[in-house]
């Protein structure tokens, strides 16, 4: 009966959480660089005095160059996360059947740290004694705060943060495809790379749970010290 009630209730309440994390995280890499990495790149070499069609060439190597070094830095690092866990996963297998006493303290030191006494919790670790398998998942995720990967995600997360860079490093040079003149295809660069940046940094702040209008700002703002810096430079060497 009780049973029944609590499925019932949970079939009433449905909690909308936002699951989407890692996808995000690699879009905001992705779009993030390549919005300011190319942008800055073609102001350099717009301060430089070359010209569009110089620039835009060596743009789009950039971009390429950037997708490819970005996308594999994501599918290594997802790659690690995944090798951690399984090396940690072992371990605690190899712990539970070595020295069981040690590792049901570690579950009682665990759910005491949660404020249940003693009598209410030895009938939960003496039930996750009874199920290796439910005691390993618990020491994984409460003992070591890992959560088991998803065996597809390096490869997801190198191509999405490639393509995510791709996409944003196309944005500043759009107008040097269609303005010869480098001197005002940089000044419609800018305009547009820091729409482009506004727009961004307020999905950003959006999804991440951030004042969106502040980190539209904030993203803005880094793009364009990026930029003027690189601007700034080129001009102290060509002098």
């Amino acid at each position: 009966m009780a049973q029944e009630l609590n499925t019932s209730l949970l079939n009433q309440h449905k909690e909308k959480h936002f699951t989407a994390g890692e996808i995000v995280r690699d879009i905001i890499i992705g779009v993030s660089d390549g919005l300011t990495v190319p942008f800055a790149l073609a102001a350099g070499l717009s301060g430089a005095n070359a010209s569009s069609a110089i620039i835009l060439t060596a743009g789009i190597a950039e971009v390429a160059a950037g997708a490819i070094s970005m996308g594999l830095g994501g599918y290594l690092a997802a790659k690690s996360e995944a090798d951690h866990y399984m090396r940690e996963l072992k371990r605690e297998q190899e712990e539970i059947v070595a020295v069981p006493d040690t590792e049901a303290a570690e579950v009682a030191e665990i759910l005491s740290e949660y404020g249940i006494q003693p009598h209410e919790y030895t009938p939960v670790v003496n039930a996750l004694r009874k199920n290796p398998q439910a005691w390993l998942d618990f020491m994984m995720k409460f003992e070591l705060g890992l959560e088991k990967p998803d065996p597809k995600r390096a490869l997801h997360s190198a191509l999405t943060i490639a393509i995510a860079y791709i996409v944003g490093g196309i944005v500043p040079l759009i107008p040097y495809m269609f303005i010869p003149t480098a001197r005002r295809a940089v000044l419609a660069s800018v305009v547009v790379t820091l729409i482009a940046l506004l727009i961004f940094g307020y999905a950003k702040g959006h999804f991440t749970g951030s004042k969106p209008i502040r980190s539209a700002l904030q993203t803005a703002f880094i793009g364009a010290i990026a930029s003027a810096a690189a601007f700034g430079l080129a001009k102290v060497v060509q002098g």
